[in-house]
């Protein structure tokens, strides 16, 4: 009888032990989701930053462009008023649509593509966009990470347990972005 109830007693520790491993990495994974978001938005803040120094220089230049400035403005401040990660990232998604359609508008100016200031800023910008699509990559792996984590047999058990959830926040590229840009001069 002491036999069997020490078999028992080691089971339960063994399972407990591996619930208490499970939970860690739960922990883990769920907790690197907002530090790798912070990193997204890290770098969407200074893309945020850039674009009143971008606008003002293409604004001394192409003045009848004003309709598509005014859309590169409004969707800025749209992305500093999200009040949340979807708002976010939709927001963001437009302000990359509009920049896009914007780099555009500015091939039809020779004299700003050779201003010093608009130079730095386009290089300064481009290696923003590189940066908030690099940090994208990451969050989308981290939020994969942790789903798969989430929902992998048998740690699925110790997820519902503690409640652990699905994330649903996937950074996705806007539809529109899956055609080309129509360039007319």
């Amino acid at each position: 009888m002491k036999k069997g109830l020490l078999i028992a007693l080691g089971v339960v520790v063994l399972i407990g032990l591996w619930a208490g491993s499970v939970y860690n990495k739960l922990v883990t994974r769920s907790e690197a989701v907002p530090a790798a978001w912070s990193q997204v938005q890290t770098v969407l803040q200074r893309r945020y930053d850039l674009i009143p120094n971008l606008v003002n220089t293409v604004k001394g230049y192409a003045k009848h462009e004003k309709d598509l400035l005014t859309e590169v403005t409004r969707l800025r401040s749209q992305w500093g008023e999200a009040k949340n990660q979807g708002q976010q990232i939709a927001a963001a998604n437009g302000l990359e649509s509009a920049l896009s359609k914007l780099m555009v508008v500015i091939e039809q100016y020779p004299q700003l593509k050779a201003n010093e200031n608009f130079i730095r800023l386009q290089d300064e910008l481009a290696g923003t966009e590189n940066r908030i699509s690099v940090e994208r990559m990451r969050y989308n792996e981290t939020v994969n990470a942790y789903n798969v984590t989430v929902r992998g047999f048998p740690t699925n058990m110790v997820a519902g347990m503690f409640s652990f959830k699905k994330s649903e926040n996937y950074f996705e590229g806007d539809k529109s972005a899956q055609q080309a840009p129509q360039v007319q001069f």
